[in-house]
């Protein structure tokens, strides 16, 4: 870059990111090396996980939006169990281009008023299997059904499997995040918070195995892709405060926080941005997407990439964490 072209607006701006971001990275990161891990009264199960993976992945026609009956096949997938374990258990359907697309919800606690929205999309981008991109969130949805029947709870938990998160719908209101996040603003439905899972399964150990939208960053979490990510942004609301504290204190997995504008690249890349939209605190659980794991979009992005031991780490943490939300 140029320095000597910069604007002074621009220059401005890039002074106020940078130590927006310093901020973050030396405020918010945390080490958790001396804490006990947290025992799980319901873990997760790695057969069922891998079961679920499986068959998500392993699918007669490639589940994007242009194929709408494989889509919901695998919509019925999901509500078949998510039956098994949910208090309720419905299909949010809408149209796009004549096309009819669902959402699949499940709620727990339903006796309590303020809800806990956990979501994460089912579809794909193109022609590939998606297994982390998004095959491990929905997985992650499936297995805390399980884990979630009977738990005692302090509100209600709804799990949601989004449609059409992908291109060409990334970023409009056909988005199935859109569509849910919409319903709850209009019908007044208290919301403490969202959490999107999105692509929890890839981890690497070798150095240079993690990049960073700012290269800044590695001085602090590192080169190696070897942790789970909680991103959440400024002024991020109780909910993600308390969530990422849980989620840090159940010590499953090494996580860290990344804490950062929207304008940061990547930060918003996910269901959890059309909650941003509607004022709600939410944030996104991430292995950071591309910036480790190159099979991203790609044919490549297959079940034999994925760490599924650490993938059952990060759903523990996630279903500790609600269990233990005050």
């Amino acid at each position: 870059m140029n320095y000597k072209n910069i604007t002074k607006p621009a220059a401005n701006k890039i002074i106020i990111v940078a130590g927006l971001i310093f901020i973050a990275v030396f405020c918010f990161a945390a080490d958790s090396k001396n804490k006990p891990v947290q025992k799980s009264p319901m873990p997760a199960d790695i057969r069922l996980v891998k079961n679920h993976l499986t068959i998500i992945t392993q699918t007669p026609e490639f589940r994007n939006h242009e194929n709408g009956d494989q889509l919901n096949a695998i919509a019925d997938y999901v509500k078949e169990n998510f039956s098994k374990y949910g208090d309720s258990t419905t299909f949010q359907e809408y149209q796009v281009e004549g096309k009819i697309y669902k959402n699949v919800i499940t709620s727990f606690g339903t006796e309590h008023t303020k809800r806990i929205i956990i979501g994460a999309h089912y579809d794909v981008c193109g022609d590939q299997q998606g297994a982390d991109d998004n095959a491990t969130g929905v997985t992650a949805l499936l297995e805390l059904a399980r884990m979630l029947k009977g738990q005692k709870l302090n509100y209600r938990i709804d799990l949601v499997a989004y449609t059409l998160e992908e291109p060409p719908y990334f970023r409009t209101e056909n988005m199935g995040s859109y569509i849910h996040a919409q319903y709850l603003k209009n019908h007044n439905i208290e919301v403490y918070g969202m959490a999107s899972v999105e692509m929890i399964g890839y981890f690497k150990d070798e150095k240079d195995s993690q990049s960073y939208p700012l290269g800044i960053l590695s001085w602090v979490y590192g080169h190696k892709g070897d942790f789970i990510t909680l991103v959440k942004k400024f002024s991020a609301g109780n909910f993600v405060n308390n969530f990422t504290s849980n989620f840090k204190e159940t010590n499953q997995i090494k996580t860290e926080t990344f804490t950062a504008p929207k304008l940061v690249k990547g930060t918003d890349f996910s269901d959890h941005l059309n909650y941003w939209k509607f004022g709600y605190s939410a944030l996104m659980i991430t292995d950071t997407s591309f910036f480790r794991n190159k099979n991203y979009h790609q044919t490549t992005d297959t079940l034999e990439t994925l760490d599924l031991e650490r993938m059952t780490k990060v759903i523990d943490g996630i279903f500790l964490s609600l269990i233990h939300m005050k």
